[in-house]
């Protein structure tokens, strides 16, 4: 076997696995990347599937695996976490750390067209053609049984990879996604900054367009989404009513939840985090 380009940086026992930290140098972005791996103890007798994790606005690879609370559950149904960080880091690009919603910690999960933001920011490319194979091929993952899920601009990223790769995902569910990033104000600075002012390129990014665009259910077995009601970005930002009439109109399963009194944070993640497990574990736990 090559030698693994997954540079260890930590490892901590953790559930009867292992949580594991690493770093590499990411030929698609062109600078070093981060990223987070929980193993279960199953692991240890032979490859197990896995769910992939993108995080939020402001956050990186170690927020899931510290806030979340999902080993636990991952542990008790024999899957593995991967958690990438949210963005390059050390791009140096002038500006990249002037706002909190757009450039550092704010990849959007999208591949930048944009100068100067195109030679670095290649999330969408450097986690489907990059991150995974390198994960599958070097660690105890089974690359043919992936489930993907995030929060809030990680669940916008989790829908639309899931819609626009479904031979790679088996399963998606999001903790409060941004459900039509080209109808609110997140999407539109992001995508302006990323991928130019031609709005026409940016329903490829938008979960509420893809699934729109579906001829049958792309996932028979169900979507699930949590919601916080008492969300402060809900109305604003989120629009969860736009994937959930996109999904009807196609035959998509949707299961909406809608919380009452429920904020945006991790309180409200790792809530629902076990249910989401679960979700995932029905359909990557036969081969």
């Amino acid at each position: 076997m090559p030698s693994s380009p997954l540079q260890l940086t930590s490892e901590h026992p953790c559930f009867g696995g292992v949580q594991r930290f690493y770093q590499h140098a990411s030929t698609t972005i062109g600078l070093p990347m981060r990223l987070s791996v929980f193993l279960p103890a199953q692991a240890q007798q032979g490859r197990v599937p896995a769910l992939v994790y993108l995080a939020g606005l402001t956050c990186n690879e170690e927020t899931f695996m510290t806030k979340g609370g999902a080993q636990r559950y991952a542990a008790e149904h024999g899957l593995a976490l991967i958690a990438p960080d949210t963005s390059p880091r050390g791009a140096n690009i002038p500006g990249e750390a002037d706002a909190w919603d757009f450039g550092l910690a704010a990849g959007f999960y999208v591949d930048a067209v944009q100068a100067p933001w195109a030679s670095h920011y290649r999330m969408e490319s450097y986690l489907v053609q990059e991150l995974l194979p390198t994960v599958s091929q070097h660690l105890p993952v089974d690359g043919g049984r992936l489930g993907i899920t995030g929060h809030s601009m990680g669940g916008h990223g989790a829908l639309t990879l899931a819609l626009k790769y479904p031979d790679l995902f088996r399963s998606v569910s999001a903790f409060a996604p941004i459900c039509a990033p080209t109808q609110c104000p997140w999407g539109r600075k992001a995508f302006a900054g990323y991928l130019g002012d031609d709005s026409a390129t940016w329903q490829a990014h938008d979960a509420s367009a893809l699934m729109a665009r579906q001829t049958q259910a792309p996932f028979p077995q169900g979507i699930l989404i949590d919601q916080g009601l008492g969300d402060k970005f809900l109305a604003e930002q989120l629009h969860p009513h736009l994937l959930e009439a996109a999904c009807s109109a196609v035959g998509q399963p949707l299961n909406l939840r809608r919380h009452a009194g429920y904020d945006h944070g991790y309180y409200f993640v790792s809530t629902f985090m076990a249910d989401h497990v679960a979700h995932h574990a029905v359909s990557l736990l036969h081969k």
